[in-house]
């Protein structure tokens, strides 16, 4: 059975080393983790956000974000993050370098589109990335999915995975950092109402191999 390790945006935008972006509480502390869940597999995924400074969703202040837009592929306003060339674009500590990872997608390229999930560019999840098919090629069968943030990309992520019906879908809590407890647990449960396995270490990850 071939294993596939997805590490979801685990970038410095995403944690206390860029204040100034949207930092998660602790997301600079997985990569340990989420170089334990690797272990278990036998090909690891790296996805990034990858914004530009010029982006249709962009607002200067964190007191303007969340606000809808009438926009098909950006749904809210977010302050700049994860631009290219910036600290905050980079993975966080603890993991390889990105030419060590074995398949790479750079997601939210266009200044029109800011998609959550690695599998699709738009929020119809009609243009696709290429994961999906890229793991079937591999023939893999079950992807073990952690990353930042738990109740935002990593659970996108998890369930277009899920809704393919190609994999047994884990992911691991320990290897997530979430922007809040309420939103966390909101993302847990449409997680396991999918169908997908949610765990709370490596080591029940490796319990379900």
């Amino acid at each position: 059975m071939t294993i596939a390790a997805i590490d979801v945006d685990p970038q410095k935008t995403f944690t206390p080393l860029c204040p100034n972006e949207l930092p998660v509480a602790e997301g600079d502390t997985i990569g340990s983790e989420l170089n334990r869940q690797a272990a278990l597999a036998s090909v690891r995924v790296l996805t990034k956000d990858a914004h530009p400074h010029n982006a249709v969703w962009v607002v200067d202040s964190h007191d303007k974000m969340l606000s809808p837009l009438d926009h098909p592929n950006a749904d809210l306003t977010w302050v700049s993050h994860a631009v290219p060339g910036t600290v905050g674009f980079e993975t966080i500590p603890d993991l390889p370098a990105v030419t060590e990872y074995d398949h790479v997608i750079w997601k939210g390229i266009e200044p029109d589109l800011h998609p959550y999930g690695a599998c699709y560019h738009d929020l119809q999840e009609k243009l696709s990335t290429g994961l999906i098919e890229w793991l079937q090629a591999k023939a893999v069968k079950t992807v073990l999915v952690g990353g930042l943030a738990t109740d935002y990309c990593v659970k996108t992520t998890a369930l277009q995975l899920q809704t393919s019906g190609q994999f047994q879908v884990i992911v691991n809590l320990a290897a997530c950092r979430g922007i809040a407890p309420d939103t966390v647990e909101q993302a847990c449960i449409e997680m396991k109402a999918a169908g997908i396995s949610v765990c709370d270490s490596t080591e029940a990850v490796k319990a379900l191999l």
